[in-house]
């Protein structure tokens, strides 16, 4: 799994899975938000399974599912939201990791 350090509190990844949560907690990062809406792709891993495995290992959780391409002034208005409830640091993923990127840029104008 590769992550991308935006800031101390916030990096993006492309798409988790359950099994990598673990991991994720050992890198000292204390939520995961999810930006990958449900149903994207037929080989994705549905998100309330990294929720699940997340809330277990006693992660904070976020999902914010947005249309890559079609992100809107709602959806960043519902990421500012979550991640102001989050308590960091924050790894957030999508697809590519893209998507969450942007969404933290457009975040801050």
């Amino acid at each position: 799994m590769s992550i991308t350090e935006i800031t101390p509190d916030y990096s993006v990844s492309p798409q988790i899975l359950p099994e990598d949560v673990a991991g994720i907690a050992a890198q000292g990062f204390r939520s995961i938000m999810c930006n990958r809406p449900d149903g994207e792709s037929a080989d994705q891993t549905p998100v309330a399974a990294v929720e699940a495995e997340a809330k277990r290992l006693g992660l904070g959780f976020a999902y914010v599912p947005v249309v890559s391409g079609q992100i809107e002034a709602q959806n960043v208005a519902d990421f500012r939201a979550a991640l102001d409830r989050l308590d960091g640091p924050v790894l957030a993923y999508c697809r590519s990791g893209t998507r969450c990127q942007n969404l933290w840029m457009l975040s801050r104008r």
